[in-house]
């Protein structure tokens, strides 16, 4: 972290900047604050020069787009996102967004700090980024967001902050005509190949990136840089200095053969199977790097906001900055050691660029070191040329180097690019640089960086939105190579090249024929935007594009077909060929098992709102607009029917008929094709109560359910005395409870009941059946003020009797509130959250029978009845069993999700064999009788139709040997014992 620079923005929408936190190829990263509520950020900022490329921009928000999808665990909520307006001076708003700060450290820069980290530190980094992958996997996505960089160390986990390509290039570099070339810090062998990318591709650079945090290197460094690609493609990992407990996971994940990796959630419950998050209990990183995260909170909490920035309105334009070098220096800041701006870099650590060949294929002469650059800026972290003449050591040695503001420029010939600013300055020979302005100081003392590898030199090269043809110098053929024409090099003034070599390897490619960037930049592929796609069948998928990389080989390019895509509004990449389904993996603990099938709900449709299961037949899913039903054997949709719009739950009636409770009738649907075979309207079963509104079921069992609804009825004002003015009439709502049966089509009975809050329709909920009676509670949500100011906090019971409808008796339990969880029995015991504990009560006398304590600062959720057993549920994400009728734990464990939520919602298995419990987060599995965390389950989500965030939590459905996992709009159907 580092002090702002002159020219760094100061406001970010309601934010304001106060540090560098560190800076990458695409974008700067800053801590901020929020003046008016002390709210702390960590604000990406897109380099004003990519942003301005449209290709760019839309990409910068789609992976935004997908950190909100995956935020929870270990990824940082996002906060806010801003974008490319004009502020009141006239001057373009940078592109950014802001996630929540969490105190860190960039894991290359804790490498540095306190080298490879232990076994155990390793095993919750792997298995922290590896719970992220396998929700993006679920969904049919490739993240390519891996990277030292892109991966923090805070106190309790690992934090992913890079959520495609974009985050995690080496460099970005913006040229002439809208195009964009984006160099990644890495290669895998089906990259190499020309092949597209897949699930397995992130998994050999998370084994990259654990090998470099095993080693403080990577595993494919020995012999020349230009050799990077063949030895990525052929050669075996260098892992001997890997901790021999996890050197086979890690070889399985550089496996040349994608198909013989290991899945993200087989990584996941190898290293941790109780979770990244359980085993970080009680700290996990080593004394250096803790007191390094706990000394940077500090610095950021003693942060101090300038006034002239405090007092700015957000839409203010950002006044220019005082010169670095004339700012007063902070007396909290620490000057970087002696140590860290002598220690010369090892030679061979250094990444060196390919020799530049010219057309034929000689090598091209080397120009004089006082000639600027043709091509692209040398990053500010590059190293310098070993020839002593390139760089001749400053008279003072590196020990004191003359502020980069005060070196003077050479005057640029004509047609040459224009001089690079100070921070993009080559430091003097013998300076080991980490990337940082010599103008300002240090806020945390951490060292020089860890060696830098391979070159980044793999590039896609997106041209701007172009409709014409692909140039005729760069055309784009459906074999299998493609070599690009030699071209003359020209100048490019306008330039702009960030980021520089990653800390583990990028695969060096051989120098080709020339191309768009000229001779010696590296092969790139350069492909024209396509217009506006037409209409597809599936919207959900042609919002999604593949970005995939161009590999060089010996000859030229391998272009696979289709392998080269334009970056586009996607938010995420997604394979769009159909290909037989991959043979199932052996299924390790921990890991969910292979999904019978996979339903995704259209995305021109509304998003689900109830979901049934039918006889085990059938998924009947409802809508705003339609119900339409989903056979469980095959995950195919059978039909969909709009009189259903907004119905309640699919019930059973009879042997062959789907009940559903529409708002205006209920329906009986044939399940072959949704034909409408009965039909029944409020207005004709309840003809005496005209303008009735039912509202949702309140439980059912056979073919009997109950419900409540309400209607207005106009109370005529009396009779006014003599002389006195008539009173006005008033509109009164009567409430009602019914039972109604849905085999014989009729009404049982009906019951009056206390209204509730507006509009009137009170919501049940039935706790318990018994022989003769039903027991309801009233959710809190809709009680009137009355009737809350006269509970007195705490909640109560109804019991009706079953034939009549008759209310029995009304009754209150302990010190349990109106919120407060209850289920029950049908032997007349009621369980409810009292408090943090658990209570069981007679349900007749109100008599106390046993408690259950919870954990600290928690409550329980609604328990889940399984025979002798209650499985308990809790919001500090514990679920357990205990006694019915002593109130004895049997088990608890944790989901291992991290935080506080609400309590997970439960289901058992059809065997009664599996709990299944369910979040906002993840669905977790456990063996019912014992606890044994059998395995976890999280995906990516999806997104709306119109490209809204979708944050909806997991639910599930059991039947048989199966369990339907529902997020949204995507369905899972997992094998269960």
């Amino acid at each position: 972290m580092e002090a702002l620079r002159q020219d760094d923005p100061r406001r970010f929408g309601r934010f304001t900047a106060l540090a560098r936190f560190d800076e990458g190829a695409s974008a700067v990263r800053y801590v901020a604050r929020d003046t008016a509520t002390g709210e702390s950020a960590l604000i990406t900022a897109a380099r004003p020069e990519l942003a301005a490329v449209p290709v760019f921009s839309r990409r910068f928000q789609a992976e935004a787009r997908t950190a909100e999808r995956l935020a929870g665990g270990w990824v940082a909520p996002p906060l806010e996102t801003g974008g490319l307006a004009e502020t009141s001076a006239g001057e373009a708003e940078p592109l950014w967004t802001a996630a929540g700060y969490v105190p860190a450290l960039p894991l290359a820069e804790a490498i540095g700090i306190a080298g490879p980290l232990p076994e155990r530190a390793l095993r919750i980094l792997g298995a922290g980024i590896a719970e992220i992958l396998s929700r993006v996997h679920a969904a049919g996505s490739v993240l390519q967001g891996l990277a030292p960089g892109t991966v923090l160390l805070a106190a309790d986990g690992p934090r992913l902050t890079a959520f495609g390509p974009l985050g995690a290039a080496a460099s970005a570099e913006a040229r002439p005509g809208g195009q964009l070339s984006v160099r990644l810090g890495y290669l895998t062998p089906e990259q190499i190949e020309g092949k597209e990318l897949s699930a397995a591709s992130d998994l050999f650079v998370l084994g990259l990136l654990l090998a470099y945090a095993a080693t403080g290197t990577t595993p494919f460094t020995e012999g020349p840089a230009e050799e990077a690609t063949r030895r990525i493609a052929e050669d075996e990992p260098e892992l001997d200095a890997v901790p021999q407990e996890l050197r086979e996971l890690i070889a399985n994940c550089l496996a040349k053969d994608p198909d013989q990796r290991p899945t993200a959630g087989t990584v996941a419950a190898e290293l941790a199977l109780e979770g990244a998050a359980g085993l970080a209990r009680g700290g996990w990183l080593p004394e250096p790097l803790a007191a390094a995260v706990a000394d940077q909170e500090a610095r950021v909490l003693a942060l101090e906001v300038p006034e002239e920035d405090a007092a700015a309105e957000p839409g203010q334009a950002d006044a220019p900055a005082a010169p670095e070098d004339a700012r007063p220096e902070d007396p909290r800041t620490l000057r970087e050691p002696e140590s860290a701006r002598t220690a010369p870099e090892p030679e061979d650590a250094r990444p060196t660029d390919a020799p530049p060949v010219t057309a034929s294929g000689a090598p091209e002469a080397t120009r004089s070191p006082a000639a600027p650059d043709s091509g692209a800026t040398r990053p500010a972290d590059a190293p310098r040329p070993a020839d002593a003449s390139a760089a001749p050591e400053p008279a003072q040695g590196p020990a004191a180097p003359e502020p980069e503001d005060a070196r003077p420029l050479p005057a640029p010939p004509l047609e040459a690019p224009a001089p690079r600013k100070p921070a993009d300055a080559p430091a003097p020979q013998g300076e080991a640089d980490i990337g940082e302005d010599r103008g300002t100081t240090r806020f945390l003392n951490t060292g020089p960086r860890p060696p830098q590898n391979d070159r980044p030199t793999t590039q896609l090269a997106l041209p701007h939105e172009l409709t014409a043809a692909a140039p005729a110098a760069h055309p784009v053929q459906p074999a299998a190579s493609l070599a690009l024409p030699a071209a003359p090099v020209t100048p490019q003034p306008h330039s702009h090249t960030h980021g520089g070599p990653a800390p583990y390897p990028a695969a060096a490619l051989p120098a080709g024929p020339a191309g768009p960037g000229g001779p010696g930049q590296g092969p790139m592929v350069s492909l024209p935007l396509p217009p506006a796609p037409a209409p597809a069948p599936d919207p959900a998928a042609s919002r999604r594009t593949l970005l995939t990389i161009a590999a060089a080989a010996v000859g030229g390019l391998i272009v696979g077909g289709g392998s080269v895509a334009a970056l586009g509004g996607g938010d995420t990449a997604r394979a769009t060929d159909d290909k037989p389904a991959p043979k199932p993996r052996r299924t390790l603990p921990g890991q969910a098992p292979e999904p019978r099938w996979i339903y995704a709900h259209p995305a021109s449709e509304s998003s689900p709102l109830t979901t049934a299961l039918w006889q085990d037949k059938l998924l009947v899913v409802t809508s705003e607009s339609q119900a339409s039903a989903v056979d469980l054997r095959t995950g195919k949709r059978l039909w969909q029917r709009a009189d259903g719009a907004k119905g309640q739950a699919a019930l059973v009636a009879g042997a062959d008929l789907v009940f559903v409770a529409s708002p205006t009738e209920f329906l009986w649907l044939s399940p072959e094709n949704g034909k409408v075979v009965h039909r029944v309207r409020y207005t004709e079963a309840f003809d005496d109560l005209p303008g009735l509104t039912v509202g949702r079921l309140a439980g059912s069992s056979g073919p009997v359910i109950w419900f409540t609804g309400s209607h207005t009825v106009t109370v005529k004002a009396p009779k006014p005395k003599k002389g006195k003015k008539k009173g006005k009439d008033k509109e009164v709502v009567e409430a009602y409870f019914f039972a109604y049966d849905i085999v014989q089509r009729k009404e049982l009975w009906r019951t009056p009941v206390p209204a509730g809050r507006a509009p009137g329709t009170p919501a049940y909920r039935v706790v318990a059946e018994r022989s003769a009676d039903v027991l309801v509670r009233q959710d809190a949500a809709s009680l009137t003020a009355a009737e809350v100011k006269k509970a007195k906090g705490k909640g109560s019971v109804r019991s009706f009797d079953q034939k009549t409808g008759k209310l029995l008796w009304s009754r209150q339990y302990g010190a349990a509130s109106l919120e407060a969880a209850t289920s029950g029995d049908e032997d007349g015991t009621l369980y409810a959250a009292v408090g943090q504990d658990l209570q069981a009560f007679e349900a007749d006398t109100t008599k106390p029978l046993w408690r259950v304590e919870g954990s600290d600062g928690s409550w329980f959720g609604t328990p889940l009845i399984a025979g002798p057993l209650i499985h308990t549920t809790e919001r500090s994400r514990l679920v357990g069993a205990v006694e019915r009728e002593s109130g004895r734990l049997v088990w608890r464990r944790s989901t291992e999700v991290p935080g506080t939520g609400p309590a997970p919602s439960l289901t058992l298995s059809g065997s009664g064999k599996t709990l299944i419990a369910a979040d906002a987060i993840q669905v977790t599995a456990f063996s019912a009788a014992d606890g044994e965390r059998l395995w976890k389950f999280q995906d990516i989500g999806s997104a709306a139709p119109k490209g809204e965030t979708v944050s909806a939590s997991y639910r599930t459905l059991a039947f048989g040997e199966t369990v339907v996992v529902q997020r949204d709009r995507s369905f899972y159907a997992f094998p269960v014992v």
